[in-house]
């Protein structure tokens, strides 16, 4: 059961991302201190998986199985962080997390939703491209103290229109040419380990 972070209690929420966090990202992990900060930050989106028999009202950091979250700055969408327990890994989590985080950046206007992903976390980066994001570039020595590289990912929520286009198509009128959606829609059922930083 996906619940956003209006419904859930904000002492479950931080006290269930700290743990998880540890968890999943050890040295990499965020502080409590830096939990509440992203979670109290103007205009973030969290999103968390639990166990489908909890009432929200009843939910205890145990019972959250994973997380994920972006900063929205108007144009796009940023994930921030996405994490799923290493006992509750390839069940489908992370997606149904990435398709409630992305459905509701489009509902918000977004452009396109980026992030960043450590170059050898191949699981992340195959559910990545199986939604569709694309590789724009690559931030260098990204995460420390390994100093590994980051590649930065894209998806467009948008249609990009490359060169010109007809009067008749920007119209709607039929021209007999083919026309191509560029959304970046996808319906996945992923089975990747999960955890993404």
């Amino acid at each position: 059961m996906l619940v956003s972070l209006d419904e859930l209690d904000r002492e479950t929420a931080v006290a269930a991302v700290r743990a998880l966090e540890v968890e999943l990202f050890g040295s990499h992990a965020w502080s409590e201190t830096s939990i509440r900060q992203e979670l109290d930050a103007p205009a973030r989106t969290y999103v968390f998986d639990i166990a489908d028999d909890h009432a929200a009202a009843t939910i205890q950091p145990d019972d959250v199985r994973g997380f994920a979250g972006y900063w929205y700055d108007g144009d796009d969408a940023e994930i921030m962080d996405v994490g799923v327990g290493k006992a509750h890994q390839r069940q489908g989590i992370a997606a149904a997390m990435m398709t409630w985080l992305i459905d509701r950046a489009r509902s918000q206007g977004a452009r396109r939703v980026l992030l960043e992903v450590r170059v050898d976390n191949e699981p992340a980066i195959a559910l990545y491209r199986r939604f569709g994001f694309a590789n724009i570039g690559l931030r260098k020595r990204y995460y420390q103290p390994e100093g590994i590289d980051a590649h930065v990912m894209a998806l467009d929520l948008e249609p990009h229109i490359v060169g010109f286009q007809s009067a008749a198509s920007a119209t709607g009128e039929s021209t007999g040419e083919p026309t191509g959606n560029a959304t970046g829609d996808a319906t996945i059922n992923a089975t990747s380990n999960e955890e993404t930083k």
